[in-house]
């Protein structure tokens, strides 16, 4: 069992996915929406990830992308403390759309 202040990669997975699939769940693509989903989401996420009561300072960054085939790349980078800082990407995808959410713990 992971330490009580660890970032848990599976954990905060499974709350992004809940979260998507929580908001999103079957929906289509629809432009008007998805500013409202994308806030949600990283509502969502923040107030489940601060349930856990871990010593972390949480960033959440969400896109929502239109399935037309156009390519879509990111990077980031980060200069932390690997031992106890952490970071998570869940992709997540229905017919009509594509959600990126990032997900990175910075410990207190």
């Amino acid at each position: 069992m992971a330490k009580e202040s660890n970032f848990v990669v599976e954990e905060v997975s499974n709350i992004v996915k809940e979260s998507v699939e929580g908001v999103i769940g079957g929906g289509s693509y629809q432009p008007i929406k998805v500013t409202q989903w994308t806030s949600n989401i990283v509502e969502q996420c923040l107030s489940h990830l601060t349930e856990l009561k871990k010593p972390f300072k949480y960033i959440v960054n969400c896109v929502i992308m239109q399935k037309t085939g156009a390519g879509l790349h990111t990077a980031s980078s980060c200069f932390w403390d690997n031992t106890t800082d952490g970071s998570c990407t869940v992709r997540w995808e229905n017919k009509t759309m594509y959600c990126v959410v990032n997900v990175y713990g910075l410990a207190m």
